[in-house]
């Protein structure tokens, strides 16, 4: 009775290293993409300027500071200033501006900035970029112009941004590009999200 205990145990042991090995073998394992100080390794679109700014809270708030010209962060001045929202699970995009760059800064919900590169000259040309922004990870992010780039919300609440672009908006001659946001030049996948 005992060997057929230790027979049937050691048999199940077995179907289970079975089971781990065969998962195992299917598996992906993650590759690193931070290093230990939590700096992305992926490559950034050429042009691209990233300022993290600080969150201070206490027990009455928090304030944040959006934009000051002593950082020495982008070098043209602010000449207007808007604020969009993207709806939870909503892509806005794919847009392109010719003649001015935008620069955004997050204040509410998360949101992926997805860029992609189409310009010939750039060291980054036909490449595909992500930027993690979040109302927990604040930060200033240029756009450069001729760059194409959608906005999408991977949270549940609205994302709040703040743009600051270059030049004011033209409302009769609008400098705005756009391609649907599963347009196949562009190789980069919303999967199902919404949007245009």
């Amino acid at each position: 009775m005992r060997e057929h205990k230790r027979i049937a145990t050691a048999s199940a042991t077995s179907h289970r290293a079975s089971i781990l090995n065969q998962t195992l073998a299917a598996a992906t394992r993650d590759v690193q993409t931070v290093t230990r100080e939590g700096k992305p390794l992926a490559p950034m679109i050429e042009g691209v300027n990233l300022r993290e700014v600080r969150t201070h809270s206490d027990a009455r708030g928090t304030v944040v500071e959006i934009f000051d010209q002593r950082w020495g962060w982008h070098p043209t001045p602010i000449s207007s200033l808007h604020c969009f929202t993207v709806r939870p699970g909503f892509v806005k995009g794919w847009g392109l501006h010719k003649n001015h760059e935008d620069r955004y800064m997050i204040l509410q919900g998360e949101m992926e900035l997805v860029l992609f590169d189409p310009r010939p000259t750039s060291s980054t040309c036909g490449k595909v970029a992500k930027i993690q922004m979040s109302e927990h990870r604040r930060c200033l992010v240029n756009i450069p112009s001729c760059v194409w780039h959608a906005d999408h919300n991977i949270g549940t609440t609205d994302v709040v941004m703040i743009d600051m672009p270059t030049v004011p908006y033209h409302h009769e001659n609008p400098d705005k590009w756009r391609l649907p946001i599963d347009t196949p030049l562009i190789p980069y996948s919303f999967n199902n999200a919404q949007g245009w």
